[in-house]
């Protein structure tokens, strides 16, 4: 089970934000608009990796924050060291004591991790105390951001493996302790069958596994004294590293260990190749293991692996049973971070009507979307086919016109016949959790089970199908007028 963040920590992470989230909260508490309601989404704009798909992370991390989201004293003995330009407090005492009596009540929904999501889809929903609202965009991005990232890459892994065990090697290589803990919890989501962070293991229950390192063979006089001492001291768990010196005389030396296991009643479990021409090495080992006897013996393959190494050596032939990806799994690559984003879509004095909002830009890609948002998602066949995002309020119906936001001239009709579920689901309601969390292992399965519910070329890692996700059209129209008074009241040319 995982551990909270609360007992990880030990103190409560409100500080976990943007100096300008309290900076804004402190403007809008002196306006007197404390008491505005508002609605934000959180969702990002480019499918990472510039592939077809992307699986959603972070929400049960998401729920312990807001579990535990309050201002210790502290929290706010800082806040009032702080000083404006002039040195003047940068907060009034007043304003502490509203943070200190300040309780979390706002509605939460969102995409269960697991899923399979694309741009511009809200994958959590926030709505309640303007200011409340204000406050979780920086901690919400960055608990969601990176786990999305590296849940992704882990299922790009393991769709080039087809099939084969994946570990995640990547903890010292990892973005310090955060870094790596969320990153195996991640790549697990993502499909990894196991990890070699211990501490991971014990907090989220990931299974561990791992060999040893070329300084256990360095120690020793010679390559053989290793691999039978290793064998001796761990006859249960022989995996060996040959490519310390000479990869070939490696393997033959694990074979010589391997069959005095075999004397003793034992298995040697495996080989593991981590440099040279994996395509080659391993072909060779393979023979020579065969040979031996050792029709069981797993060869292991690392030494920087990613998704188009894999599935280059896959095409090669390579006789690789288990693959150990570190550093592209854990730093996400050449993809430093998701392009997370929250934006205010609507807000209303309470028990008034919602006035929708929208963020305009020069770039097309960073207009916002009004509204309160829910994605539908439908299939047919046990196919996914398409997602519709649109207004709560305004609804959708069997008639509905779904619009490409980027590309008015797509459009598409709904499908009589197919069938469809809403993808947003309540997390809290008035700041109480609502939602039983599934087990690791569940979100896991909910991966693999959902990629398998859409085309083959939605996961190509060069040139996917772009799925699609289009906008119901009254949900359009109003974005388009909102665009057109805004543009008009502040003269841009239309």
């Amino acid at each position: 089970m995982d551990i909270p963040l609360s007992k990880l920590y030990r103190q409560p992470l409100a500080l976990l934000t943007d100096l300008y989230q309290l900076t804004m909260s402190y403007g809008y508490w002196k306006a007197g608009l404390d008491k505005k309601e508002a609605i934000f989404h959180l969702f990002f704009r480019k499918r990472p990796f510039q592939g077809g798909f992307t699986i959603a992370a972070g929400l049960e991390t998401v729920i312990d924050y807001l579990k535990d989201f309050r201002f210790s004293a502290s929290d706010l003995d800082y806040l009032s060291s702080l000083c404006n330009n002039d040195g003047t407090p940068l907060f009034e005492p007043q304003f502490f004591d509203y943070l200190a009596k300040m309780q979390f009540s706002c509605d939460i929904d969102a995409i269960p991790e697991g899923n399979v999501v694309f741009p511009y889809e809200p994958l959590i929903r926030v709505k309640g105390p303007l200011i409340q609202c204000q406050l979780l965009e920086s901690p919400l991005l960055n608990l969601v951001n990176f786990p999305t990232l590296i849940a992704t890459k882990a299922a790009r892994i393991c769709i080039a493996a087809h099939g084969d065990p994946v570990l995640e090697f990547g903890l010292r290589r990892a973005q310090g302790i955060d870094g790596a803990l969320t990153a195996s919890r991640a790549a697990y989501i993502g499909g990894c069958d196991a990890t070699s962070n211990v501490l991971a293991g014990k907090i989220y229950g990931i299974p561990v596994r791992g060999t040893h390192s070329h300084s256990w063979i360095m120690v020793f006089d010679d390559e053989q004294e290793a691999f039978h001492t290793y064998a001796r001291q761990l006859p249960n768990n022989c995996v060996f590293l040959v490519d310390t010196y000479n990869t070939v005389e490696g393997v033959k030396k694990a074979i010589e260990t391997g069959l005095w296991l075999k004397q003793q009643g034992k298995k040697m479990l495996g080989i593991r190749l981590d440099s040279g021409d994996l395509a080659y090495l391993s072909v060779k080992s393979r023979a020579m293991l065969d040979e031996a006897g050792f029709h069981d013996t797993k060869i292991i393959a690392s030494n920087e692996l990613d998704e188009t190494i894999i599935n280059e050596l896959k095409r090669q032939g390579a006789c690789i049973d288990i693959w150990g990806v570190g550093t592209n799994l854990v730093t996400a690559g050449t993809q430093s971070a998701l392009d997370g984003v929250y934006k205010l879509s609507a807000i209303r004095n309470p028990g008034e009507d919602w006035t929708y909002k929208i963020k305009l830009s020069e770039q097309l890609v960073k207009i916002s979307n009004p509204g309160i948002l829910q994605v539908r998602r439908f299939s047919f066949k046990n196919e996914y086919t398409m997602d519709a995002l649109y207004d709560i309020n305004m609804g959708i119906s069997p008639s509905s016109v779904l619009i490409d936001p980027l590309d008015p001239t797509r459009q598409r009709s709904l499908g009589k016949s197919w069938t469809a579920r809403d993808m947003l689901v309540p997390i809290f309601q008035g700041g109480q959790c609502v939602y039983q969390s599934p087990s690791l292992a569940n979100i896991r399965a909910t991966t693999k089970e959902e990629l398998g519910h859409f085309q083959s070329g939605l996961k190509r890692f060069i040139h996917p199908h772009e799925y699609i996700v289009g906008m119901e059209k009254t949900l359009y129209d109003l974005k388009l007028n909102l665009i057109s008074q805004i543009r008009s009241h502040a003269h841009f040319a239309v």
